[in-house]
């Protein structure tokens, strides 16, 4: 499995068990495109000059520019699609701004990976007719609440760097600026703002600063500063903390609103609020559950976040479950709960992107709850209704993985691999085979070699196989080469597979940043991870 983002409110929790030739031209030009009537009008970027275009005609025409950056099999990317790039208000509003689509497969994609700083599928960056940076949008987040996010962006012209470097400064903002710091998509920031170590202190102070204490801004930033909470920096878990928190989710018009972070962070919140066992984290989970009763029945809330209402339960009732339990007994009326839920979409869903999303979704959440026969079960009932099966395999292999069935896991890692589409996503999958057969059956010498050969050989043919996804990627295979080969017993393999990656480093430019990557990977002078694309 991937590591990605649950889709919509199912944002963070859908992080399965293995948590994280082409041309050399694009294949898309950045020009004016006539969609059909009723649908954005993408425009399709894979290079930079295609990018530099899309910026051209943004500065010519006085709009902004939204740039989404996706893969066909992303469940996130999907949900999008099918919450809200179908909405007709987005499409509406998609008139004002130049929209532009880079698919993470587009030969030269991953290097414009890193020039926007982008890695977690999906990301949405708003930039103004000067090409800066506004705003990352929340994906995850209700569409109706992106959709206010996006006009805030669209009509206020400072970007959210700007106004957070005020609320540092003790300069007062607007209103319309508290909330933009509390939406903005702090997951997908890599580092742009603050580095992930601070964060949680960050947002607390925010949350602190915010001059409204009651205003949905503030209750935002002071929930995701709980969810960010680590060993309780940034968090207090004290008295009055847990009566705030149960005050936010006994208000059905908080919980709806602030529905993301509540359903993405449940399990990370009520730690940070009631750091132990007891009388004190019973109160908070009993509130919670309560809420997500409401979300779970809330029929303006897409499918998908719904689930994630109910995998949220799943969560809370793991909570003192280590993450890797084999066993897991849950509350009957919950896996009852789980089962009908999972049916019930398998049945329902004809939309082939909300299916992609919830599908995924559901037979996580089955898994989770102890059910990984019916997980197996829907996942292959579903595997020739997806137009990305691949990645059902690797949910396949995941459990296989979790039961302790080491050569199905691996004959699903494998097939995964083949099946998979596109340069980048081939290298991730790839990563996740050779990193298995390591992991699962490290006997098998001329199996892991012949699949890192491949992964290197694949590598060989992409413009733009060291940058940002595919660098971490092909950085992944060298760290658990290096870890298999530990005591030198897998020396000649080594050996051979640096002969074979040696030329494909010489070929790039000495100062290109792809080439210190390319050279660090089995050069065996560390952990190759720390070199950056």
């Amino acid at each position: 499995m991937q590591t990605l983002s649950r889709p919509g409110a199912l944002a963070t929790r859908l992080v399965l068990a293995l948590s994280l030739a082409c041309s050399g031209f694009g294949i898309a030009k950045a020009m004016p495109v006539a969609a059909p009537a009723g649908e954005v009008a993408w425009l399709e970027a894979g290079m930079d000059g295609d990018v530099d275009r899309a910026f051209a005609r943004a500065k010519a025409e006085k709009k902004s520019l939204l740039l989404y950056w996706g893969a066909k099999w992303c469940p996130p990317c999907n949900q999008l699609k099918a919450t809200l790039f179908n909405r007709q208000d987005f499409i509406e509003r998609s008139r004002a701004f130049v929209p532009v689509h880079v698919d993470g497969d587009l030969p030269g994609a991953q290097k414009l990976g890193a020039r926007f700083k982008v890695r977690g599928y999906p990301t949405l960056i708003l930039f103004n007719p000067e090409g800066a940076e506004i705003t990352r949008l929340p994906g995850e987040a209700d569409p109706p609440q992106v959709m206010r996010v996006l006009q805030l962006g669209l009509a206020g012209g400072r970007s959210v760097g700007a106004a957070l470097a005020d609320a540092q400064a003790g300069k007062p903002l607007a209103a319309n600026e508290w909330k933009l710091l509390a939406y903005y998509s702090w997951d997908t920031d890599e580092a742009q703002l603050v580095p992930q170590a601070g964060l949680a202190a960050l947002l607390a102070s925010l949350s602190t600063a915010c001059p409204s204490q009651e205003s949905e801004a503030t209750t935002r930033l002071w929930l995701k500063a709980l969810a960010a909470s680590d060993d309780g920096k940034g968090a207090r878990d004290d008295a009055a903390s847990r009566e705030r928190l149960l005050k936010v989710l006994a208000d059905p018009a908080a919980t709806h609103v602030q529905m993301d972070v509540l359903t993405g962070s449940a399990a990370e919140i009520t730690r940070a609020a009631a750091s132990k066992a007891g009388g004190h984290r019973a109160a908070v989970i009993a509130a919670f559950n309560g809420a997500l009763d409401r979300l779970e029945t809330d029929t303006t809330l897409s499918r998908a976040d719904r689930m994630g209402a109910l995998l949220a339960k799943i969560d809370l009732a793991r909570i003192d479950l280590p993450k890797d339990a084999k066993r897991v007994k849950l509350p009957a009326p919950l896996v009852s709960d789980v089962r009908e839920q999972a049916a019930r979409a398998d049945r329902e869903i004809s939309d082939p992107y909300e299916r992609q999303a919830v599908i995924t979704a559901a037979a996580y959440m089955l898994a989770q709850a102890g059910l990984g026969g019916e997980s197996d079960a829907l996942l292959k009932a579903n595997l020739g209704k997806s137009h990305s099966p691949y990645y059902l395999m690797s949910e396949l292999a995941a459990n296989a993985r979790a039961r302790g069935d080491k050569a199905e896991a691996l004959r699903w890692y494998e097939a995964a691999f083949d099946a998979s589409e596109g340069p980048a996503t081939r290298l991730q999958w790839g990563a996740s085979y050779v990193s298995a057969l390591v992991d699962l059956s490290p006997r098998q010498g001329q199996r892991i070699e012949r699949a890192a050969s491949q992964v290197i050989a694949e590598a060989a043919a992409q413009p733009d196989a060291f940058y940002e996804r595919s660098a971490r990627s092909l950085q992944r295979v060298a760290k658990k080469l290096h870890e298999w080969n530990s005591a030198g017993a897998h020396a000649d393999t080594i050996q051979r597979l640096r002969v074979q990656l040696t030329p494909v480093c010489v070929k790039l430019p000495a100062g290109d940043a792809q080439r210190s990557t390319c050279d660090a990977l089995l050069r065996g002078d560390g952990d190759p991870a720390a070199s950056h694309g």
